[in-house]
């Protein structure tokens, strides 16, 4: 299996299979070792102030997260000399996250929302990724910094 059959095959399963991430409608739409990009559309029930109609704080920060965890788990596994089925759930069984800093700038306002992530450093045990969201007209909505344990 290459590298890449292996990401897409990862981003197919946590956009199918994680439940949350189907809840809030988060789809991974590039997944590789140096960035990753999540996407969320606009829908009502995102709503964290109804009277401003702008998207939730939660919702913001856990695209951040998945973001920055989906460029982690890349990271990770592109450091291995040979992926497998087994090999991939081995090495991501211990993917998990530390700390997650939100900052949010501006209130969540669009249709499409576009969360990315890069590695700012990735280790033996801790990777830390930096992540950002806009809108789709560009508007710099949130940013934050992941610290994923790794192994």
């Amino acid at each position: 299996m290459t590298q890449e059959e292996s990401f897409h095959q990862i981003a197919q399963f946590w956009n199918q299979a994680m439940p949350f991430n189907k809840l809030l409608g988060l789809e991974i739409t590039q997944f590789d070792a140096q960035e990753s990009v999540v996407n969320i559309a606009w829908h009502d029930k995102l709503i964290g102030n109804p009277e401003q109609k702008i998207l939730h704080g939660g919702v913001t920060a856990s695209a951040l997260d998945l973001a920055g965890g989906v460029v982690a788990a890349a990271n990770i596994l592109s450091q291995l000399p040979e992926l497998s089925p087994e090999i991939i759930a081995q090495s991501l069984s211990r993917l998990s996250t530390i700390d997650l800093r939100t900052d949010f700038l501006r209130p969540g306002r669009g249709k499409l929302f576009i969360a990315t992530a890069k590695i700012i450093r990735s280790g033996n045990k801790v990777a830390v990724a930096r992540m950002e969201m806009h809108n789709e007209q560009g508007d710099h909505i949130a940013f934050g910094t992941g610290t994923y344990m790794v192994g």
